[in-house]
């Protein structure tokens, strides 16, 4: 694949005091207010039973946003970040949150995807998040349409916002290999006009590998809008969520030594789902086992790692993303204006990877 060499830069953001300062939400609900549940879990086949237990109930934590995203559970003892906490962006209002389970959320950064002037289109702000291996924070920022990492010392290095002198698109979700290599996906969702956005410089939907070094090298340009994105346990595949209305689906891509992929095989096609359920494959985790906890029509399909459908997390609402809390013991959920938690499985079963 080409690929190029960029030096990263340094861009001082207003951090300091969101990062320390608790501020309400300006919509927030008392969590005594909450409705204690929402939605079912709907099983198809017996193997989700020792992924999500007998009776477990969907949880609402936090509800009044206005699209919740790219959630990411920071452990405790993170270097550079406060951990026991759960960060999640509100795309359109250009912030990341913090849920902690004493004290509720608060804004942990804003603002998160753009920095400019003036207001930016619909979803301006960062969408998926991660962590590295260094427990640095990695986002993906919709309206300044760069990868960055927030620097322990403040501020935030850009690891990509351009393909061959072009600029990229607006990243949407980003997975961490062990190596510090990073593959993030690259939709048009936050170009206020998408494609045909006249500040648009690209004619394709990308996904791409930032090496450890910085270089940037295009893997996938095939795919008409890349979205969510998670590599396997062993790191040999990797899997993307196409949110296309005509063709939504996941495909897995064999990952060679060099990082690269081959051409990809459809792993799940959610066709049929979508034509009665609301959704489009968005976000998705990958649990030690394989199995793939993957945002769709209807909620979070759970996949077997042979793309068996066993069953779905059915929030009733339009589900964006998921990730797993401390240990692996539980699935958070951004759910349109919702926050929510799902109990899982004993580990190993459930115990995070990716």
């Amino acid at each position: 694949m080409p690929a190029q060499k960029r030096s990263p830069g340094v861009h001082p953001i207003f951090v300091a005091a969101v990062l320390v300062a608790v501020v309400p939400l300006p919509r927030e609900t008392r969590a005594a207010d909450l409705p204690p549940t929402v939605g079912s879990i709907e099983r198809l086949d017996g193997r989700i039973d020792a992924l999500i237990p007998a009776g477990a109930l969907i949880e609402v934590l936090a509800m009044g946003f206005t699209w919740s995203e790219g959630p990411v559970w920071i452990p405790a003892g993170t270097a550079g970040l406060p951990g026991d906490c759960l960060l999640f962006s509100d795309v359109p209002q250009n912030r990341v949150h913090r849920w902690r389970p004493d004290k509720g959320v608060d804004v942990f950064l804003a603002p998160s995807g753009y920095t400019g002037p003036a207001d930016y289109g619909r979803e301006p702000g960062s969408n998926g998040l991660a962590v590295d291996r260094q427990g640095r924070l990695i986002l993906c920022e919709h309206g300044d349409r760069r990868v960055s990492r927030l620097e322990p010392g403040g501020g935030r290095r850009t690891l990509a916002d351009a393909w061959q002198g072009k600029r990229l698109n607006s990243p949407n979700d980003v997975a961490v290999h062990s190596s510090g290599a990073v593959y993030f996906t690259d939709p048009p969702y936050g170009l206020p006009k998408q494609l045909d956005d006249p500040r648009c410089e690209l004619d394709f939907c990308g996904v791409y590998r930032i090496a450890p070094d910085g270089t940037l090298a295009l893997l996938c340009r095939t795919m008409t809008r890349p979205n969510g994105i998670a590599l396997a346990p062993d790191e040999k595949t990797l899997y993307v969520a196409q949110s296309d209305p005509s063709a939504p689906l996941i495909k897995a891509f064999a990952v060679a030594a060099d990082g690269t992929l081959d051409q990809g095989r459809t792993f799940f096609d959610a066709t049929a789902l979508a034509k009665t359920r609301n959704g489009l494959p968005d976000g998705l985790k990958v649990d030690a086992a394989g199995n793939l906890f993957a945002t769709g029509p209807g909620g979070v399909l759970v996949l077997a790692a042979d793309g068996t459908h066993l069953g779905t997390i059915l929030t009733g609402q339009a589900t964006a993303n998921c990730c797993f809390g401390a240990g692996g013991g539980s699935l958070f959920m951004t759910a349109d204006a919702l926050l929510c938690r799902v109990p899982l499985g004993a580990a190993p079963a459930s115990k995070p990877v990716r």
